[in-house]
């Protein structure tokens, strides 16, 4: 590992030296591959123009930074803002000088990268969906059309996992390794999906389940190798005591913090998916309206960017956890359930008139 680890350092020091120009557009491409935006940007945008597809997303984005957690607890990858005040097998650290940013000092292990993998494996089920979707109306398009749109999706696919990666790398918050890594991990993930039918229909029961399962195996993974006297939190006093500034340091970097949230969408989404709200606007006849589904769309991402200032206390851990779990599952319950409702709502009455 040290041979990867040496080589990305000189990686991250050439990106930093001849790219720092860059810092605004790599870091808007490091938010871009943020796990937290598909839930506030890309699952509003989708479940609207197609429930199956935004279903789908959601479950791999969970599922697939689950798995990252896992990955995480078992290969004890180290970051490199605080690998190169850590190794010995630099004779001077003095000579090494790696920058930090403001979105540097994530305090979880860094392998596989989680945002190269929650980027990779949703930007993949938007890919597929589209193409899927052209293949639909191949009556209607031409065969050589068709294959230009599907060099163009993966191309553009590429191009995003690619900068994003680099980001990543750039902040040094992670190894080329671990990014690469993070890529084929959700790939792999959401390519699973593709064959695994009935998604969009699951039951409450389901996703309770589903939920508890995700839940119970982390931690009792946790509990068991807390019993062999392996810390899995190894990582957060090491990232604050190499963080160039402590203000950098956020509790929802965490490893719980990610589980949390992505046990609370999840659990929104079955009561919301379930919901009679849901039933009655989002399966109804409006749901077939280029209206009804505009308005939706634009009033789920304003209200979604609204939810940004809602600021959860961290004094607290347990208590941020509790907070941070209900303010997750709130926002499919909003997208799926309640806005659609009220929009519904507000159409009957004007329905009524025309008629």
């Amino acid at each position: 590992m040290d041979f990867l680890h040496r080589n990305g350092v000189l990686v991250i020091q050439h990106l930093q030296k001849d790219y720092g120009a860059y810092y605004d557009f790599l870091n808007f491409m490091s938010n871009v591959g943020d796990p937290r935006n598909i839930f506030s940007i890309y699952f509003p945008l989708w479940f609207q123009l197609n429930q199956t597809v935004g279903t789908k997303m959601i479950w791999v984005a969970v599922i697939g930074d689950w798995f990252n957690l896992i990955f995480k607890w078992i290969l004890f990858g180290h970051r490199p803002y605080w690998w190169v005040q850590e190794t010995q097998i630099y004779p001077n650290h003095s000579s090494l000088c790696l920058e930090q940013f403001p979105t540097t000092c994530e305090t979880g292990p860094g392998s596989p990268s989680g945002h190269a993998m929650g980027s990779s494996c949703v930007w993949y089920v938007m890919v597929t969906a589209a193409l899927s979707h052209s293949v639909g109306r191949m009556d209607k398009f031409s065969i050589t059309l068709h294959r230009l749109t599907w060099s163009f999706l993966w191309s553009l696919f590429w191009l995003i996992q690619i900068s994003v990666c680099i980001s990543r790398v750039f902040i040094a918050t992670h190894f080329p390794h671990q990014v690469i890594l993070g890529v084929i991990g959700g790939m792999l993930v959401a390519e699973a999906f593709e064959h695994t039918p009935g998604i969009h229909t699951a039951s409450l029961s389901t996703y309770l389940k589903t939920n508890l399962f995700l839940f119970l195996f982390a931690l009792g993974f946790y509990l068991l190798l807390r019993l062999l006297d392996i810390d899995l939190l190894w990582s957060v006093p090491i990232a604050k005591k190499w963080c160039a500034n402590p203000d950098w340091i956020h509790i929802d970097t965490t490893p719980f913090a990610g589980l949390v949230r992505n046990l609370g969408v999840l659990f929104g989404l079955g009561f919301a998916i379930n919901s009679e709200m849901f039933l009655l606007s989002c399966r109804g006849e409006n749901s077939y309206k280029l209206s009804f589904r505009l308005l939706c769309v634009m009033t789920s991402l304003t209200t979604l960017q609204l939810y940004h200032f809602i600021k959860i206390p961290t004094h607290t851990e347990h208590l941020f956890y509790m907070l941070s779990f209900c303010k997750s599952a709130s926002i499919p319950l909003t997208v799926v359930a309640l806005i659609p409702y009220c929009i519904h709502t507000l159409m009957q009455p004007r329905e009524k008139k025309i008629k």
